[in-house]
């Protein structure tokens, strides 16, 4: 143990820290005037993040306006999609398009296992750079979408309301996706283990879509992938504290700790209090702030600051949103979050 280490960094392995350490979902983008600027600049969001000054630029951004206590990489899900060899874009308000959809045997046995040392060399130096440059300031976030939300998007396509192609797959043809979610697993996890490799010091797996799965589903299709995911990195980084997001996650809590990872992070649909009594005490908990509230009072703010870090209590506790900041948000109130995060403690003995 090292209080020279960075907060979140220490927190997330289970030490005793001062406060929570606080940063948000999707810190770097659209409610930042300098992004959007950025953006205005750079029109391509496959070039923002994958030209490692564009990527570099956009993840210091949040940290040199608020010092968050965590600085997660500029990227997508998707980015490590076409070193396996599946070609994706982002369109500005539509979201991802994945041009040629995976639906047939034929176009799986064609995939590559990914080596992002040779895909994705931006990642790398974007990583390595961050670490640079925050030193013990803020923990250096990396991130992956986990097998069944790459599958989900690859499957359908784009985004989607109801699931309707990839659930068909599921029903009709079972053994095809469980190829399918093995080759991301693997492919994941390789892609964590970089990234780890590269200066990542906590990383996050979001299953973005798995809420949308019966619990007896993600049993089938989502949890035995992540936990390959997880067994694989632990096999080569056991230090290295891993995150599970899920957006809607309420019916599948107790599912989501069994899967090895450290934290679950917690949308804002379920009480903190009820969410900790439902997760292993071995198991931290992240979040679970709703990001609209940022577009209320400064005071509204730090009220539910106070009650979710008190509801916490006792258990390991990074302060983050129930899902990413929303585009509009007003940056002041971004900062209200992260300077009642910093200043907790203080606020926690004037309403005591």
């Amino acid at each position: 143990m090292s209080d020279s280490l960075p907060l979140l960094l220490r927190a997330a392995r289970g030490e005793s820290v001062e406060r929570p350490p606080v940063w948000m979902m999707r810190q770097a983008g659209r409610y930042m005037k300098v992004y959007r600027d950025l953006r205005d600049r750079h029109p391509s969001f496959r070039e923002r993040s994958e030209n490692p000054d564009l990527s570099y630029e956009i993840s210091m951004q949040p940290f040199e306006a608020f010092k968050p206590d965590g600085v997660i990489l500029f990227s997508d899900i998707l980015t490590p999609l076409p070193g396996m060899g599946i070609d994706f874009d982002i369109v500005e308000s539509k979201g991802p398009i994945i041009h040629s959809p995976i639906r047939q045997i034929s176009q799986l046995q064609k995939l590559r296992k990914l080596q992002p040392e040779d895909s994705l060399p931006f990642v790398g130096e974007v990583l390595g750079r961050l670490r640079k440059s925050v030193g013990n300031n803020a923990a250096v976030l990396g991130f992956v979408g986990a097998p069944w939300t790459l599958a989900a998007y690859v499957v359908e396509g784009k985004s989607s309301k109801n699931y309707a192609v990839i659930k068909a797959m599921a029903f009709q043809e079972p053994k095809l996706l469980h190829q399918l979610l093995n080759h991301f697993a693997e492919s994941i996890a390789t892609y964590l283990r970089y990234q780890i490799d590269s200066g990542a010091q906590v990383v996050q797996m979001f299953d973005s879509w798995a809420g949308q799965l019966s619990p007896i589903d993600y049993d089938t299709f989502a949890a035995p992938y992540q936990k390959k995911v997880v067994d694989l990195v632990k096999e080569t980084h056991p230090n290295t504290p891993i995150i599970l997001y899920i957006s809607g996650s309420a019916g599948v809590l107790e599912r989501m700790s069994k899967t090895g990872v450290d934290f679950i992070s917690l949308d804002w649909t379920v009480d903190m209090k009820e969410g900790c009594a439902r997760i292993p005490e071995n198991v931290g908990v992240q979040g679970n702030v709703d990001p609209g509230l940022l577009f209320g009072t400064p005071d509204a703010i730090r009220t539910r600051i106070i009650d979710t870090v008190i509801k916490a209590k006792g258990r390991r506790h990074i302060l983050n949103l129930g899902h990413g900041i929303l585009p509009g948000t007003p940056e002041d109130n971004a900062k209200v979050f992260f300077e009642a995060g910093k200043n907790v403690n203080e606020l926690i003995k004037t309403v005591s």
